[in-house]
């Protein structure tokens, strides 16, 4: 097992003895490759003071047995059932489980725990998995550089008037796949002209034309952890209008860099740009939140609520100011960070200064 496998389950095994369970279902796959290593699309663990259990099924055992160490494995198509019947002599009484399930699953859960107490716990590995370690910061910067290296490249595939959305979006998620990507994080977003208003607008068989702004909004997996960036070009020529509102969109995206740090709250992560895009008039045109967390999944926390939560060293987040007029235009930047103690490290070094191609 590695270290920071070991460390993971230590911090674990701290967060079940503060939780008031006696032990913890996890069936999340994302959460199971965060404590084990283990990237099958079939497991379940438990978790108590007394044992460790992993079930997975044939399909899957031999990895599990190569792969997960520190549990006792099971071969089984009944994980709920073989668990219990593992569990049934260790005078359990409550059994934590994240709270994400369908209410069939929890039905399920009743029957084959009957007689405990089931206690749903919400984003219990979700927090583990708050503060990144080294080995993950270390993947998380590969993955940025295959999107980083990945826009360069697009940028000269773009032909004005010839080239759709949709190619401009194939060609980001296959030259991320070259470059070493095992997939794209999420649908790439290519929005053109008016469509780039949409902030999730998806890419479209439109043509982009000279005269209009390209947002792209994509990001890549690669070994489980994934990138998330946004650049906004402009085809052709741009107008006096489209430039200011780059500069202030491009300067709320800088002020969240240079105020980034661990001990800054919730509220003055999502404020400190906002404000920058509020004074210069378009306050009601930036429509959704600052960023995210991201790790194994593209959005995880944190999420950025107005709250005295604080940021902590070892996040990493995304800084995605935007201002969006309907009809019109839109224009986004974001880029990931790594909060430091005393700032923070911008992980996506694309060029940011206004492209015009």
């Amino acid at each position: 097992m590695t270290n920071y496998l070991k460390q993971r389950l230590a911090r674990f095994d701290a967060a079940l003895e503060a939780s008031g369970v006696d032990a913890v279902l996890v069936t999340n796959l994302t959460n199971i490759y965060y404590l084990t290593g283990f990237h099958g699309t079939n497991a379940t663990i438990l978790i108590s003071d007394k044992r460790r259990l992993f079930v997975t099924d044939a399909r899957y055992i031999a990895m599990a047995r190569e792969v997960v160490q520190g549990f006792d494995i099971i071969d089984h198509r009944d994980a709920l059932g073989e668990i219990a019947k593992a569990i049934a002599g260790d005078g359990l009484e409550t059994i934590g489980f994240e709270n994400d399930v369908t209410f069939g699953f929890y039905q399920q859960l009743a029957r084959v725990f009957e007689g405990y107490q089931l206690e749903p716990l919400a984003n219990f590995v979700e927090q583990l998995r708050l503060i990144k370690d080294a080995s993950e910061i270390a993947t998380i910067k590969q993955a940025c550089s295959i999107s980083d290296k990945a826009f360069l490249d697009v940028l000269d595939f773009i032909k004005p008037g010839k080239t759709t959305e949709l190619e401009v979006a194939t060609f980001l998620d296959f030259r991320m796949r070259e470059y070493g990507a095992s997939g794209i994080s999420f649908d790439t977003i290519a929005a053109s002209g008016y469509r780039s208003a949409m902030p999730h607008g998806r890419a479209s068989d439109k043509l982009i034309l000279a005269g209009e702004s390209l947002t792209l909004d994509f990001g890549c997996y690669y070994n489980h952890y994934v990138s998330d960036m946004t650049r906004t070009i402009h085809v052709g020529h741009v107008t006096d209008e489209e430039r200011e509102i780059y500069d202030i969109v491009l300067r709320a995206n800088q002020a969240l860099i240079e105020k980034a740090r661990a001990g800054l709250t919730f509220t003055d992560v999502d404020g400190i740009p906002r404000k920058v895009i509020e004074e210069a008039g378009y306050g009601p045109y930036f429509t959704h939140g600052i960023g995210h967390g991201i790790g194994l999944d593209v959005h995880e926390e944190p999420f950025f609520r107005k709250t005295d939560e604080v940021l902590e060293a070892g996040m990493v987040i995304t800084d995605e100011p935007g201002i969006y007029l309907e009809g019109k235009y839109g224009l986004r930047i974001e880029d990931d960070l790594l909060i430091t103690e005393t700032g923070c490290e911008i992980l996506t070094h694309a060029p940011k200064e206004l492209i015009v191609i």
